[in-house]
């Protein structure tokens, strides 16, 4: 596929998406991090783990790398949707 039918079709899809008002994050499968203090992060629609130790814990979403950093860390559960990760929380970093 060409780069201008690929450029317009992600804006075709970005139109329906807004006049539907359909949630982002399904369409395009964005991830969502949601920080509960500084001792807990949850993340929704991560594709794998890619560095695990308990000062960082690096995962693939679909569109960038996402890096939780801290101490103590810990993966407390996780399913094919999302991921538990708890200790002390310094900051969450964002790759392309």
């Amino acid at each position: 596929m060409g780069a201008w039918k690929k450029k317009k079709l992600t804006q075709v899809k970005s139109n329906i998406v807004e006049s539907l008002e359909l949630p982002r994050d399904i369409v395009y499968g964005a991830v969502i991090i949601t920080a509960m203090g500084r001792n807990q992060v949850l993340i929704e629609n991560y594709k794998g783990i890619i560095d695990y130790t308990r000062e960082k814990i690096r995962l693939q979403t679909k569109n960038c790398q996402v890096s939780v950093i801290g101490k103590r860390l810990v993966v407390e559960y996780y399913t094919n949707e999302e991921m538990k990760i708890t200790g002390f929380i310094q900051g969450i970093l964002y790759d392309s």
